[in-house]
């Protein structure tokens, strides 16, 4: 049933959300447009992770990192004299002025929408009432839309190390960097590191990084970073990280230790929930502190919702502000929207960047039997300018419809071609489809429509 003013009558508020995030803002504006009064309340500044001190600032950062390599395919390609300096201070001004002027943008949506923005802690106070800084707010509907925040406690001492929060804050490039971890935020930073100058060792516990992403793009990436410079310490396990006034020691289970200038702590992410008081309230949490929703975002306690990263379904800020909207239509217009998580594109922007959508390999050959397609190759960029680095794709195809199951990508462009591919996924393309579509030559992309014969196929798997 569509929202009316008279649900609620009794209350200050239809609606009060809890994180000015990515998807915190979608879900309070997708209200408000349908009428619904609305409070944001946000403890720290407006746009959340994403915006303040995760992918905008990151990009831009990457974005400073791959002048180095721009420099000296400048002079495979005819220009002299060509050199620079990267001054990390100087860089960090026009960050700094960069996210000041995007927050001034989202807090300009949030007052033109109609939004009530209120900055202060916000906790739940009782069923359908939020506490911010001592005053009261009463609302029959409640969105927790908290995210995420840097895990410190993987072993011992880590709670010395810098974090993506603080990294990104830098004003000088340490000479070294030991970075910590084998996730996406961990390679980034890597990349970002090597390319801005920094002697960076890259530590994890696994034989390869990126856990969860296909197995063909985690081994050539491992390769690639080690040909860009970057030292892997990888598949022993971590024991304890130790400071003193040369710098961080990492300390290893075979006896070994690590040493640099700096560390940064890029062992994941965690749900921000603690002192909310959820608990009190009959909201069930996950093992590693998330709330725990069903489809529609609905959280185990009546007139309690919670999206985005305090889920840790997909931690991803289009999946939070899609899983926001589709909360507000449903609640407020009363469209029945889901958001589906099964077809989500994601991007790794190390370098080499690396994209994918769909199923992996080893998940597709789980279900049934599949067809690999793939292609390998210098792009003409590089190979003219004599460098070294290679692209690589890769199509993951059902063996019973043709159906296209996964799309993967290293290289250049990757997260820009996979994103539009992304489209020809989720609606159910074959591989004819992709077969029977003309290239635009000459590009790189063209390859994913120029794959003709499997480089092999798999039958289904023996279930573990």
């Amino acid at each position: 049933m569509p929202f009316s003013e008279s649900d609620a009558v009794s209350h200050d508020y239809d609606l009060i959300t809890l994180g000015a995030g990515s998807g915190g803002v979608a879900a309070s504006r997708r209200a408000a447009a349908h009428g619904a009064r609305v409070l944001i309340a946000e403890n720290n500044r407006v746009g959340g992770t994403c915006v303040i001190r995760g992918c905008v600032p990151k990009k831009l950062m990457m974005y400073a990192a791959g002048f180095s390599q721009a420099l000296e395919e400048a002079r495979g390609f005819g220009w002299t004299g060509v050199s620079g300096r990267f001054e990390m201070a100087r860089w960090a001004d026009a960050k700094a002025a960069e996210i000041d002027r995007l927050e001034g943008i989202y807090r300009s949506l949030i007052d033109s929408a109609g939004v009530t923005l209120v900055m202060g802690r916000a906790r739940l106070a009782g069923p359908g009432e939020v506490e911010i800084d001592g005053r009261r707010y009463r609302a029959p509907r409640v969105l927790i839309a908290t995210g995420g925040m840097p895990a410190r406690d993987a072993m011992p001492g880590l709670d010395q190390a810098m974090t993506s929060n603080e990294v990104l804050d830098l004003r000088e490039l340490p000479a070294s960097v030991l970075v910590v971890g084998g996730g996406y935020i961990a390679v980034e930073f890597a990349s970002i590191l090597a390319g801005l100058g920094s002697r960076v060792t890259l530590a994890y516990r696994a034989e390869l990084p990126l856990r969860g992403f296909d197995i063909d793009l985690r081994r050539r990436l491992a390769a690639s970073l080690a040909e860009r410079g970057i030292e892997l310490a990888a598949g022993v396990e971590l024991n304890a990280l130790e400071r003193d006034a040369d710098g961080f020691s990492l300390r290893r289970a075979d006896g070994s230790v690590l040493r640099a200038a700096a560390a940064l702590n890029a062992t994941g992410r965690r749900p921000n929930t603690a002192d909310l008081g959820l608990e009190a309230l009959g909201v069930a949490l996950a093992a590693d502190g998330s709330v725990v929703v069903d489809a529609d975002s609905r959280s185990t306690a009546s007139g309690i919702w919670a999206i985005g990263d305090v889920t840790n379904r997909i931690n991803l800020t289009p999946v939070a502000i899609a899983e926001g909207r589709a909360f507000a239509d449903h609640e407020f217009s009363g469209q029945r929207l889901r958001v589906d998580h099964r077809t989500v594109a994601s991007a790794v922007f190390a370098d080499p960047p690396l994209a994918s959508i769909g199923l992996t390999e080893e998940q597709a050959g789980s279900l049934g039997p599949v067809a690999i397609f793939e292609s390998e190759f210098r792009p003409m960029k590089t190979a003219f300018a004599g460098g070294t680095a290679r692209t690589y794709m890769k199509l993951v195809v059902d063996g019973l419809n043709d159906r296209v199951l996964g799309v993967h990508m290293l290289g250049t462009d990757a997260a820009e071609i996979v994103q539009s591919l992304a489209v020809a996924l989720t609606c159910g393309a074959t591989k004819r489809d992709f077969d029977r579509t003309i290239a635009v030559h000459p590009t790189a992309a063209e390859e994913f429509v120029l794959m003709r014969e499997p480089v092999r196929r798999t039958a289904r798997a023996t279930a573990p």
